[in-house]
């Protein structure tokens, strides 16, 4: 008997690669949230077709050929969607990306956006098209920590942007060290998120109504 075909996979390069081919609107940082997301969701509808698609507002982009919808696919759900699904385990936690940050207004500014753009790709995945979803009650507290979080990192954009605000060098290095606690604290509640919802889709417990946040 023939062996079955290994399923394509890709590095997070070759994904990112394949994302700036295709002018994917959609930062390889949020794709990795919002993917992580959709992954925990309750929604029985949600699929990693869906929310690939959504990454281009609701509809793939064209392709050349077959053979070139496999790649993209097979990179975006083979690769980086099933390396995902490994942070459904309680021993290995999501990262938020890692950038080299310089102490500086711009690197500060330019950290907070990330930071506030992983967030709000994390809640798309896990909402879809809906505006409300039911969760466990310890997942719900875990999205409201992270709507006060994406909040704060708002708040030191919209400062780190304000040129009429002094931003001396020691300030911004003490906003950064809150920043690497701000990001650990984030991390926390949407591993929480994943591990409560994962324990609620197979004990199929009744969850808390979530209407989904506003992000102003």
């Amino acid at each position: 008997m023939a062996k079955p075909p290994v399923p394509p996979t890709a590095t997070e390069e070759e994904v990112r690669v394949i994302l700036e081919r295709y002018r994917c609107p959609v930062l390889f940082h949020e794709v990795r949230t919002r993917c992580l997301g959709n992954i925990a969701t309750p929604v029985s509808a949600a699929s990693p077709i869906k929310i690939v698609e959504d990454l281009w507002g609701g509809k793939l982009p064209a392709f050349d050929s077959i053979d070139a919808a496999n790649e993209l696919i097979g990179a975006l759900v083979m690769g980086l969607w099933n390396r995902l699904t490994r942070h459904q385990d309680r021993n290995s936690p999501f990262r938020l990306m890692r950038i080299e940050t310089a102490a500086t207004r711009e690197g500060l500014a330019a950290l907070a956006l990330m930071r506030v753009q992983e967030i709000e790709g994390f809640v798309h995945g896990l909402f879809g098209r809906q505006e409300e979803i039911d969760l466990p009650e310890r997942a719900h507290r875990a999205l409201d920590d992270l709507g006060k979080m994406r909040a704060m990192f708002a708040a030191v954009q919209d400062v780190a942007n304000d040129e009429t605000k002094a931003a001396p060098l020691k300030e911004i290095e003490t906003t950064l060290r809150h920043m690497r606690g701000m990001t650990k604290n984030a991390e926390h509640a949407m591993h929480t998120v994943v591990l409560f919802c994962k324990r609620a889709r197979k004990q199929m417990l009744a969850g808390v109504p979530a209407s989904k946040p506003t992000m102003h």
